[in-house]
């Protein structure tokens, strides 16, 4: 009996150190509940605490009863400092137990109180080797603890990829009305293209533009878009082609329709702003220019 419910403790245990860890930034934020306003602070507590519950959790399993009075112990403090907190107005405030979802509640205390409950007659059970149906059971119930710990794990992860794919999201370049030719007009720069592709970037660089030389792989890249036909122009070999457009600085782009009609304009410091500035091309591209 005791070796069962010490796997299946353990498992607890372990599972709230996880998703404690998978909560990330969030759930060390949550610690803000309990007064902790240092970030540092807050830092240091939720990685010691992802290391005692683990640790604990994987000695409690293996049948320490040390173990066992050390993890009731911690919970039980966790559980005062849960019903300190609710006393402060502090109740549905995130508490991370359980992950950066977690809430402070009546609910948790109770239930952290019950696991210590749960650690503290632990070493007081009889130590009778379990049977074969026991160690099945318990290792079935590990096992739905394990994927339970693996969804809540891969949800955080989808969150994180998320937030991360937002911002990363196309970035708009700089582009004003007085600079550069204007929108929906036809220049001399179509004639410097094929325009046998959708879209034809024109970039305006400058020798001794450190900007410029950063971005070379950035636009040798969106060269290779077979939809795309790239041209490169330098100010010091086109100085007229500048002046006639207007050209502010370096680096430049100016994006021109099959037609020769220019759809986009502006200056571009990274790859997702150039990303950005044929985005916005395409987009004109399938409407009607308006003067």
């Amino acid at each position: 009996m005791a070796g069962v419910l010490g796997v299946v403790l353990g498992a607890v245990l372990v599972g709230a150190a996880v998703a404690k860890l998978a909560g990330g930034a969030r759930s060390r934020d949550a610690l803000r509940s309990f007064g902790l306003r240092d970030r540092r602070v807050r830092a240091s507590v939720w990685a010691a605490t992802i290391v005692v519950e683990a640790g604990l959790g994987a000695a409690v399993a293996t049948g320490s009863t040390v173990a066992a009075t050390a993890a009731a112990g911690l919970l039980a403090a966790y559980a005062v400092v849960l019903t300190a907190a609710i006393a402060r107005g502090r109740a549905g405030a995130p508490c991370g137990c359980l992950g950066d979802r977690s809430r402070i509640s009546w609910v948790a205390t109770a239930r952290t109180a019950a696991f210590a409950c749960g650690f503290a007659v632990l070493p007081w059970l009889p130590d009778a080797s379990p049977s074969t149906d026991a160690w099945l059971t318990a290792g079935l119930i590990l096992a739905l603890c394990g994927v339970a710990v693996l969804a809540v794990a891969l949800l955080a992860l989808a969150r994180e990829l998320g937030e991360l794919r937002l911002s990363l999201a196309p970035q708009a370049a700089l582009s004003l009305d007085h600079e550069g030719p204007e929108l929906g007009s036809r220049t001399a720069l179509a004639d410097r293209f094929q325009r046998d592709r959708a879209l034809a970037l024109a970039v305006f660089t400058s020798t001794g533009c450190p900007l410029c030389e950063a971005l070379a792989p950035a636009v040798r890249l969106v060269s290779t878009d077979p939809a795309v036909e790239v041209e490169i122009f330098a100010e010091e070999h086109e100085p007229g082609l500048w002046a006639s457009l207007a050209i502010p600085g370096s680096p430049y782009g100016v994006v021109l329709a099959r037609d020769g009609t220019v759809v986009a304009k502006g200056s571009f410091n990274t790859l997702p702003q150039l990303e950005g500035l044929l985005a916005s091309a395409e987009r004109r591209a399938r409407e009607p220019v308006r003067a």
